[in-house]
């Protein structure tokens, strides 16, 4: 039996493509093994995936920034090297695969003492710090968008994300019945993230005057995000977070509002559904999500609106001129390469073996 060994952490974004390839993994007849840390979110998420070994490993936190800790986690780093060579001696995977996040560095490196091959997999438009520290140690790097794959050289190729197949069997009718809509008007949905997005559900939520008269509003805020004074607002429902019912929810809406994290805009984009996007701003972040949001409006795939620009009207004005550029945008979005990646990745998983 042949055995792969993935990993990846820190975000939700590091570890639902892995969800999205396990089952094809199990299919083809692998032992699967998923190294990541001990608290991590990919503990909370992979502990409880049937057939699936976790192993915990140390791992200090890249920061781009000064931190007092940058003086300690190089050291967390190093003995989380020692411990997944270790692991990697241990296991003999045939393979690994590495989303990125901190945890993914000493796991790459420890499989490349151990001459095992390495595919990584870069979600943005730049490549993640991780990422570039594991580059020399792939032998290949799959990407989501064709940006990133040309700034990365010979070794990447653009292949687009696995996506989850669930997402894919989503009931309208169960989504409509899930946020109490008729179907009577469009469903504008938006989703924020598994945090949520507190200047988006603010601007959102002062927006509803100016936008119940032609849409039903979903709103995933997020975790610990809802406001119970607005529970009663006719054409409006508000949910922290959804996981099974996503793929229901999904079916029902018509107009999405959302961040610009990579998964998010590939999850959409496979599902052909007009898009408006309030990217997370540069100070707040290393700036990805502004660029993977630019690199989509300029292929004609969303509609922009950059957070220091928005308004409760201009979330409106944005929103309505979104809706009424949807045959452009679902005509431009399924024109593009696919955005599921998952066929391709396995692939580039089997070749390397080679």
């Amino acid at each position: 039996m042949k055995k792969i060994v993935l990993t990846g952490g820190g975000t939700l974004g590091h570890v639902t493509p892995h969800l999205a390839l396990i089952p094809h993994l199990k299919e083809a007849g692998y032992e699967i093994h998923y190294v990541g840390t001990e608290k991590g979110m990919e503990a909370e998420k992979i502990k409880s995936v049937p057939g699936v070994t976790y192993h915990a490993v140390k791992s200090g936190k890249l920061r781009r920034y000064f931190s007092w800790q940058n003086f300690t986690d190089p050291f967390k780093v190093l003995a989380g090297a020692v411990q997944s060579a270790a692991l990697m001696g241990k296991i003999k995977p045939d393979v690994v695969f590495s989303k990125g996040g901190f945890v993914a560095v000493p796991v790459v490196f420890g499989a490349w003492l151990n001459r095992i091959p390495v595919v990584c997999h870069e979600s943005d438009l730049t490549p993640g710090l991780a990422n570039k520290l594991c580059k020399p140690f792939a032998r290949k790097i799959a990407t989501t968008f064709p940006e990133c794959a040309a700034s990365l050289g010979a070794k990447a190729e653009m292949t687009g994300t696995p996506l989850r197949p669930e997402l894919f069997s989503g009931s309208r009718a169960k989504g409509l019945s899930l946020f109490g809509f008729d179907g009577a008007k469009p469903i504008l949905m938006m989703m924020g993230g598994s945090s949520g997005a507190q200047s988006v559900n603010k601007a959102l939520r002062e927006a509803l005057p100016l936008l119940t008269d032609k849409f039903d509003v979903a709103h995933i805020c997020g975790k610990g995000n809802l406001d119970e004074s607005l529970n009663a607002t006719p054409g409006y429902t508000q949910v922290e977070f959804l996981d099974a019912d996503l793929p229901d929810a999904l079916a029902a809406c018509d107009l999405v509002l959302s961040r610009a994290g990579a998964n998010a805009l590939c999850e959409f984009q496979a599902l052909a559904k007009p898009l408006l996007l309030v990217p997370y701003p540069k100070g707040a972040s290393r700036g990805d999500q502004i660029l993977n949001a630019q690199s989509y409006e300029k292929r004609g795939l969303c509609r922009v609106l950059l957070q220091e620009n928005m308004t409760a009207e201009t979330l409106a004005a944005a929103l309505e001129k979104t809706w009424a550029d949807r045959d452009a945008l679902t005509a431009a979005v399924k024109a593009a390469p696919p955005a599921d990646g998952t066929m391709r990745v396995l692939e580039l998983i089997e070749e390397v073996q080679k």
